[in-house]
């Protein structure tokens, strides 16, 4: 599969996984494509934790409360720290989002499926910071989502996408040519 097959075939897969274990050298790739991402300033404030133990997941899953993502042999939680990279700017939002692009594009390059889950667990209850506890994270670092890893049981489905030409345009907005 080429790049360009995974990026146009990637969708947020929110169904039932098979129970088939990932293979570590799988989550290493994956997880390898994350760290490769583009970081402001080079300050690498992306880390990243895959888990594929069943009582550690477990843990996890009681306090995540995503029925589907449950499901999932395998997670890769992506962890961010805040720090100035130029001047007084702050790039770490960027730094893990193309981190996680990376990855979901290599899981469905791999055969498997994905959702990048980041409200849920970034909202006002603080999830993200006791998956963290769990998993040992220091408090100068920030869970900020996680990404399920998995066969799909269940049917893909893509929401339709706008056409190019109501995104996209040459040598300025929204002009023809």
């Amino acid at each position: 599969m080429t790049a360009l097959t995974a990026i146009t075939e990637r969708t947020s897969y929110r169904g039932r996984y098979k129970n088939t274990k990932i293979l570590r050298e799988d989550l290493i790739k994956i997880m390898e494509a994350g760290l490769s991402a583009p970081s402001g300033c080079n300050k690498q404030t992306t880390s990243l934790i895959a888990v594929d133990d069943a009582d550690l997941l477990s843990k996890l899953h009681e306090l995540i409360g995503k029925p589907n993502a449950k499901t999932a042999p395998a997670m890769i939680c992506v962890l961010t720290q805040k720090m100035i990279a130029y001047r007084d700017r702050v790039f770490n939002i960027q730094d893990y989002s193309a981190a996680i692009e990376n990855m979901l594009i290599t899981i469905v390059e791999l055969g498997y499926q994905s959702c990048w889950y980041e409200g849920q667990i970034t909202d006002t209850d603080a999830i993200g910071r006791k998956m963290a506890d769990i998993l040992g994270v220091p408090g100068d670092y920030d869970l900020v989502c996680f990404l399920p890893v998995g066969i799909a049981e269940e049917p893909l489905s893509r929401p339709d996408k706008k056409h190019f030409e109501e995104r996209a345009w040459f040598n300025g907005f929204r002009t023809k040519g």
